[in-house]
């Protein structure tokens, strides 16, 4: 891969316009909910409804911007997101109530799930398949390094705890999605852009329509894009889940929180693009898809055994700890693979001139998944506790296996042909 990121400009690009994105987007999203609760003075309550809110705006952009993806520029369409997307984070510092809040959020989210989607028909235009996972995976390494990064800038508004420390760290974050634009204009349109325009014997240019079908009518698309959607629902879990557990559930000490969610961040930077190797087919996507699903299981269970160790004392604690920690591990081995496995499937049973169209048909999948898996995590693992987790652990199971029968038959079928 250091070879391609080498030779390849187009790469280099797209990878520094992830790092500085990621870098605004970790140090923002460190701080918003604590701002707009502890400064701004909007409800808890109030703040999950806006933020559910634009998780559904989300959902939605991702569809249209997919689709417009086949039809536009996608190099002009990042630039203008990017370009929103800034301006939106900058206006944060402008929130007041819930109703600026759901209009800044939507937007904001708009920006981001739409830019996913036409980001993906790009990368599925610009490589060939052998090389889109590995591109895929080499930016998700990149995306945890920024976000790791910008979490850790993030500690010094919160340290000082101001207002105004707030705000100018959150109109810096903005400033790197405008940066990010002028880095975005610069990718070679012949790459990344949908098929030109054809022009009549007349002079008058009509736009070429997709002539592949449509993901909507795809049946086995469909189903794959449900089913590692729900199997997304992990990311929720982690993010949501697994502190209250650990707060409030388990021996181990609260601090033990961040050590688990760096645990998760290394894992995935280290291991992500070699983990991503032989999933470059569908047979391989559906391999390693299984596999995912039995480690995310054992996952579950490791979480749900943290919270059967009791005690006073230090033991218990290093004990629940220790398991907190394994569950971590294979928690983050099952996230990264199960993410291979997905992109790999969403780009090979999808038809080329339709990229764009398929890739936000299944980013709904994962935005949908982002916008219930506070709620479905809450109800099962939290409140149910290791009934939950087993609940958790079939589920995840259950969408694995799923997808790894779609897909082996989808690779029989072609091999058939």
């Amino acid at each position: 891969m250091r070879t391609l990121v080498r030779q390849d400009a187009t790469l280099r690009r797209l990878l520094t316009v992830t790092l500085v994105d990621t870098l605004g987007r970790g140090a923002f999203f460190t701080l918003t909910s604590l701002y707009l609760i502890t400064i701004v003075g909007i409800p808890a309550v109030a703040v999950g409804l806006g933020l559910t809110v634009a998780g559904a705006v989300g959902v939605a952009s991702s569809l249209v911007f997919g689709h417009l993806a086949d039809r536009f520029s996608a190099r002009r369409m990042l630039v203008w997101l990017h370009l929103v997307q800034g301006l939106a984070l900058i206006s944060y510092v402008l929130v007041h109530d819930l109703p600026t809040l759901i209009a800044t959020a939507s937007v904001v989210t708009l920006a981001q799930q739409g830019g996913g989607s036409v980001r993906g028909a790009a990368v599925g235009r610009a490589f060939p398949g052998t090389e889109r996972v590995r591109v895929r995976a080499t930016m998700r390494t990149v995306t945890n390094v920024g976000i790791g990064v910008g979490t850790a800038l993030a500690a010094v508004p919160l340290a000082i705890g101001t207002g105004e420390a707030y705000r100018v760290t959150m109109v810096l974050s903005g400033a790197l999605f405008l940066a990010s634009a002028v880095l975005v204009a610069g990718l070679p349109a012949v790459r990344v852009d949908a098929a030109p325009v054809d022009r009549t014997d007349t002079g008058t240019i009509v736009r070429r329509e997709p002539a592949g079908r449509s993901p909507y009518r795809d049946v086995r698309f469909l189903a794959v894009t449900a089913l590692t959607g729900l199997f997304g629902m992990q990311f929720g879990l982690f993010e949501v889940g697994v502190p209250i557990w650990v707060v409030q559930h388990t021996v181990a000490p609260d601090v033990i929180v961040s050590p688990l969610l760096l645990v998760n961040t290394v894992i995935v930077v280290l291991l992500q693009v070699r983990l991503s190797r032989g999933t470059d087919t569908v047979a391989g996507a559906a391999r390693v898809m299984r596999h995912a699903g039995w480690v995310m299981a054992v996952a579950c269970g490791l979480w749900a055994a943290a919270g059967w160790v009791r005690g006073d004392d230090w033991v218990p604690a290093a004990i629940a700890t220790a398991v907190l920690v394994a569950a971590a591990v294979a928690h983050s081995l099952a996230e990264i693979t199960s993410s291979a496995a997905g992109w790999a499937l969403s780009f090979e049973l999808a038809p080329a001139d339709r990229m764009g169209a398929y890739q936000g048909v299944y980013g709904t999948g994962y935005a949908v998944a982002a916008m219930i898996a506070p709620t479905v995590v809450t109800l099962t693992a939290v409140d149910l506790g290791t009934t939950g987790w087993g609940i958790l652990a079939v589920v995840f199971l259950g969408s694995a296996l799923g997808v790894g029968v779609i897909a082996g038959r989808a690779a029989r079928t072609t091999i058939a042909a």
